[in-house]
């Protein structure tokens, strides 16, 4: 059965993002962006809330035209339309190429998708996790600490039920960066 595994970066202080939506202190170098190109290529299927999911579509599908593009960025661009893409929504009718739109997290729903052959699922945007993670589908949680303090702003983990998790992995980036990887104890 495939696994749906959170990937999301946040401040050391904990915030998904700083006042006004802002993300620009991610800090997401070459190296950093290398490797979520290799986590993230053997996706079976991106699972987005409506928000996170048009930033993405707004972006990503041109983002390897013009000629000084860096290969990270390239190879993502192919990753993300190459990747099914399924989009959480009540008010997005059509969604962009290789994308399917759903209107509810119904659990049997998410658990037949897991039933099907591909690659691990990844969850991405804070609304969509705490959607999950009530209905406890999430089963590994990638968490990439930034080393910022943000101060205020959105919260990942605002939320839902306690989980017992166990750490898996840890991997420290050239920029700072830590990536905590935790598995679901159930």
């Amino acid at each position: 059965m495939r696994r749906i595994v959170m990937h999301l970066g946040i401040s050391l202080d904990g915030y998904f993002e700083g006042p006004d939506a802002d993300i620009s202190w991610h800090r997401v170098d070459e190296e950093l962006h290398s490797y979520f190109n290799d986590l993230l290529a053997g996706s079976g299927a991106f699972l987005e809330g409506r928000v996170t999911y048009q930033l993405m579509e707004d972006y990503w599908p041109n983002a390897d035209e013009g000629p000084d593009v860096p290969e990270p960025v390239a190879r993502f661009a192919e990753i993300w339309r190459s990747t099914p893409k399924v989009v959480y929504s009540r008010t997005l009718d059509t969604p962009g190429p290789n994308a399917t739109v759903v209107r509810d997290v119904v659990p049997e729903e998410v658990r037949a998708l897991q039933a099907q052959p591909g690659g691990d699922m990844v969850v991405g945007g804070p609304v969509l996790t705490e959607s999950f993670r009530r209905h406890d589908l999430i089963d590994e949680y990638r968490i990439f600490v930034n080393p910022v303090l943000v101060g205020h702003g959105r919260r990942l983990f605002e939320e839902g039920p306690p989980a017992d998790l166990r750490l898996v992995e840890t991997r420290p980036f050239g920029n700072g960066v830590v990536m905590l990887r935790y598995e679901v104890e159930r």
